[in-house]
């Protein structure tokens, strides 16, 4: 992979809602719910400090996921990587526990990494943090407008561009941004772009929702966004939005704009990363059915 696709995919892992993110948070709360199916869900608080984990249990999938990010996870179970990891749990006979941290720098390492838990789902297929299993599905980052505000916009070289009030998801440092910003500079539009950070204000439900909330009010004119959240906020929105895969899906040898998603486990965790590639392939009309439902834009894969 070169360089440039690397921070693409790195910019993805951060800037997609879901996806992984990078560099360190200090002290970061780690919140246990168990799905055991007798009695409420159980929430304990992991230690601050380091502390060997709780090994794992055959009879159990620790999940380590968000608890404040739809349309991905939330801690009500209401996202549909929830509901994803429901039915691969129940497909290998295992009782479901999330481990619930925010997507901040660190997360893998101060999750996964640090073995609180088994699997985390949505990092991309060339996550080179963890091992991933197959893709369970592929999106792209799409344009989204306010329906009947001018001709539909989907390439990067459309020259309204350069006129328009753009919004893109970003994450603060320039090297590991999102590809939209990455095109846009290229391209010479930078001042009328403007950024929402993913990581947005924790203290509200769903942060990353800003940029779509943002073209619904028509503080921007359009905004460039991972495919899953577009497509579930802008389902949502007040006012109709419409969604346009961005062309070209590549720009350039280094910067995709679509990308399979898979569920990364531990390095060395073979085992458990073929069960799962058993279970994606036996549960792909159901997992499918899940992502349609919450509005995922699907791709085929594209001609590199």
């Amino acid at each position: 992979m070169s360089s440039g696709s690397s921070r693409s995919t790195r910019a993805l892992a951060i800037g997609g809602g879901a996806l992984i993110v990078a560099a360190a948070v200090a002290g970061i709360g780690l919140h246990h719910r168990s799905m055991a199916a007798a009695g409420p869900p159980v929430h304990l608080e992991a230690p601050r400090v380091v502390e060997t984990p709780p090994p794992p249990d055959p009879g159990v999938l620790r999940v380590c996921a968000d608890p404040n990010n739809l349309p991905f996870t939330n801690q009500r179970g209401e996202g549909f990587e929830n509901a994803i990891a429901e039915i691969v749990a129940r497909d290998l006979g295992r009782r479901l526990e999330y481990y619930w941290a925010p997507q901040r720098r660190g997360f893998i390492r101060t999750t996964l990494k640090a073995g609180y838990c088994d699997v985390v789902l949505g990092v991309p297929a060339r996550f080179e943090m963890a091992r991933p299993t197959q893709p369970y599905y592929r999106s792209t980052y799409v344009f989204v407008s306010r329906r009947g505000y001018g001709p539909r916009l989907s390439s990067l070289d459309d020259p309204r561009l350069k006129q328009l009030r753009i919004g893109v998801e970003m994450t603060g440092e320039d090297y590991d941004n999102p590809p939209a910003v990455q095109a846009l500079a290229v391209r010479h539009i930078v001042d009328n772009v403007r950024g929402y950070l993913v990581y947005g204000d924790y203290s509200t439900p769903n942060p990353p929702r800003r940029v779509i909330d943002a073209v619904s009010s028509g503080q921007v004119d359009t905004a460039i966004v991972w495919g899953p959240l577009a497509g579930y906020f802008a389902k949502q929105s007040p006012v109709p939005l419409e969604l346009a895969p961005v062309t070209p899906h590549r720009d350039g040898p280094a910067l995709p704009f679509e990308f399979d998603i898979a569920m990364g486990v531990r390095r060395g965790d073979d085992a458990l990363r073929d069960a799962l590639d058993r279970v994606l392939a036996r549960r792909a009309l159901e997992i499918r059915q899940i992502l349609e439902r919450f509005g995922v834009p699907l791709v085929s894969r594209s001609e590199e």
